[in-house]
């Protein structure tokens, strides 16, 4: 079976950003920290999953429609600093050098496209299986018999894989129960409430017992005590709660396989990206990209930095 490596932009680059310190500069003695340590970890990825095709998806600055049925969404988020938003231009700039397909959608998430793009994977013609790498939970409601999370576990080169059993074991809930989880404790990181009062083991306890959150309403006669009385009292919140978790899977855009072959990826393009950044470990650890064969690709005429760290 071939794979699918799909890669949640914004939260790589995030984990790399605080997983590097800022004293790692290019040749013109601007801070890359975030964008070196992305790229670290997607060759340590490759080396890993050895994937047939690579796509990344990133969010995007427009409020997103669940902004719009929720104000307090994601409100406590601090605001971007300007060294991180603009190093992630420039890890866009370098993926183009390369080549890779980016997606990012105004009004949805990443998460939206990867759920979309993680769909359209299964309908193909071939059967593919996908890798999502992401630190990000939600994600997990994606898995199934053909898609995986892998997830990292400590800085940028350590990972554990979730499928269907791993989930199980590690949460006690299926994947498909995830947004039906969210509904009842609610996410403190993207700021909604779920069903005040029900904490992560009630809940899973009652969707043991229940299966999804509608059905807990539907046999809400059978629930006593106190935990009755909050599910009762917040059911709008849970029900918006599930709504805002809930990944679309109909985000406005198309996966087309012949364009995230990793055969279109030449060494020789990383090899410009590197001489951009002066990655010069980077430079060494490039086999997992394929060499150019035909085409004659220029090279950048910059000398790597004299200067420049090199970090394993």
């Amino acid at each position: 079976m071939k794979k699918l490596l799909i890669i949640d932009g914004n939260a790589i680059v995030h984990r790399a950003y605080h997983a590097y310190p800022p004293v790692l500069t290019d040749p013109e003695g601007q801070i890359i920290n975030a964008v070196y340590g992305f790229f670290s970890m997607l060759v340590k990825v490759i080396e890993e999953v050895k994937p047939d095709y690579l796509i990344i998806c990133f969010d995007r600055p427009a409020p997103t429609f669940r902004k719009l049925l929720y104000a307090g969404y994601q409100a406590q988020r601090p605001k971007m600093g300007d060294d991180l938003s603009g190093q992630i231009k420039r890890l866009h700039q370098a993926l183009e050098v390369i080549g890779i397909p980016v997606f990012e959608v105004d009004g949805y998430e990443a998460d939206d496209c990867i759920g979309t793009l993680s769909v359209q994977a299964q309908q193909q013609k071939e059967k593919i299986e996908t890798v999502i790498l992401s630190g990000d939970r939600d994600l997990l409601q994606l898995v199934n018999e053909q898609t995986k999370e892998l997830m990292p576990i400590t800085g940028i080169t350590k990972f554990n894989l979730f499928d269907i059993q791993k989930v199980i074991e590690k949460f006690g809930i299926t994947p498909s129960q995830i947004v039906d989880y969210k509904a009842l404790v609610g996410d403190a990181s993207d700021g909604y409430p779920g069903v005040g009062g029900i904490g992560p083991k009630t809940a899973v306890n009652l969707l043991t017992k229940y299966k999804t959150f509608e059905n807990i309403y539907t046999h809400i006669a059978e629930i006593t005590g106190t935990t009755a009385e909050k599910l009762a009292k917040d059911a709008e919140s849970g029900a918006l709660s599930k709504q805002l978790a809930t990944i679309a899977l109909d985000a406005p855009v198309h996966l087309d396989l012949q364009k995230a072959s990793m055969q279109n990826f030449a060494r020789e393009k990383v090899l410009q990206v590197c001489d951009m950044f002066g990655f010069n470990s980077i430079r060494k650890r490039l086999d997992v990209f394929p060499a150019a064969s035909a085409v004659n690709i220029k090279k950048s005429s910059k000398e790597p930095h004299k200067d420049q760290l090199e970090l394993i």
